[in-house]
């Protein structure tokens, strides 16, 4: 049974000191801030963040440690970006709930996303599902989406439908692309993804045009992330690769053209790394490395008054906690 807690405990953000960072052959993002906004489970972990009704929301799993039965769906809420206050958490006596994943429907709900490491015996490994609240607050109950033992890893909305990519967690390493009318059946579009690998976490985003991107992990040999393009019906992919390893990717565009990708880098050590995507060539250029380290990524990106704002998971000062980022971005001739 799944059920939500509402339990209203703030804490005190806690602001980290940073510095400004600046390349002369490669200008970079400045971190404005960044502030430590929730600590209170043994391990918090794997963000998403979204602005709705002039509201921050932030989500994440909270367990015992970074694979635990007890794995549970905590919603924050703020006014301000600042002040941050728990408005549910979404538990499962059946599941370990993990990798929670916040979006605005297109009839103005929010939609959250997650999958259940299911509590064996059982007769399937993973179950994905959603939830759907007016108010960040009363969620519904859970609705099982797509296959069995497929990760459906995000939902993005387009024209009124509901898309995500799911990856395979027992048996082939697989991966296969979802569409819903409704936003509870979700079917496949296509057959499985034609990639080397183990293909599995992703970014989705949708252009004026239709067009798909998708910006997919790959881990082992080859451990370069890829980007996909795709046309309406989405069943035939181009791929390309970043040369680049992005764990947890999140894929944006920004309201100015640019495309911006965060995620785990490994170039010096575990580190949330903020990119720009060119999506031509599927070049990736550094933009920051937040302050993180150890167990860290899975980040949430939003654009909003001309800032960058990111939500992160990280164990560099000790304890497994969540952090937001505020950066400003390199001006570009359309942006200013």
């Amino acid at each position: 049974m799944v059920r939500c807690l509402i339990l209203c405990l703030t804490l005190g953000s806690v602001s980290l000191a940073v510095s400004p960072l600046f390349a002369a052959d490669n200008p970079q993002a400045e971190i404005i801030s960044v502030e430590k906004i929730w600590d209170q489970a043994p391990h918090n972990a794997f963000t998403d963040l979204v602005r709705f009704q002039d509201r921050w929301f932030c989500v994440f799993r909270e367990g015992q440690k970074h694979v635990s039965k007890d794995g549970a769906l905590r919603v924050l809420s703020s006014v301000d970006g600042k002040n941050w206050k728990s408005a549910a958490l979404i538990t499962s006596d059946t599941a370990d709930l993990r990798d929670a994943k916040i979006s605005v429907t297109p009839d103005g709900r929010l939609c959250l996303a997650g999958a259940g490491a299911l509590h064996q015996p059982a007769a399937a490994k993973h179950q994905s599902y959603v939830w759907y609240s007016d108010d960040g607050t009363d969620w519904s109950t859970p609705t099982e989406v797509g296959d069995p033992n497929f990760w459906l890893w995000r939902i993005a909305w387009h024209n009124g439908n509901a898309y995500g990519i799911g990856y395979g967690t027992s048996g082939a390493r697989a991966a296969r692309f979802y569409k819903s009318t409704d936003g509870k059946t979700f079917e496949q579009v296509g057959q499985d993804f034609e990639i080397d690998g183990y293909m599995n976490e992703t970014g989705l985003v949708f252009l004026e045009d239709d067009t798909a991107l998708c910006l997919i992990r790959r881990d082992g040999k080859p451990n370069d992330a890829l980007l996909g393009t795709s046309k309406p019906p989405y069943s035939d992919w181009q791929w390309k690769s970043t040369n680049t390893y992005v764990g947890g990717p999140q894929l944006v565009k920004l309201d100015d053209g640019r495309f911006i990708v965060g995620g785990r880098s490994r170039t010096h050590g575990a580190k949330t790394t903020v990119w720009e995507l060119e999506p031509k060539t599927a070049t990736l250029t550094p933009l920051a490395d937040l302050p993180s380290g150890g167990d860290t990524s899975y980040p949430g990106i939003v654009d909003h008054d001309r800032k960058l704002w990111v939500s992160y998971y990280s164990s560099h000062e000790g304890k497994t906690s969540i952090y937001l980022a505020k950066l400003k971005l390199p001006e570009t001739p359309s942006s200013k």
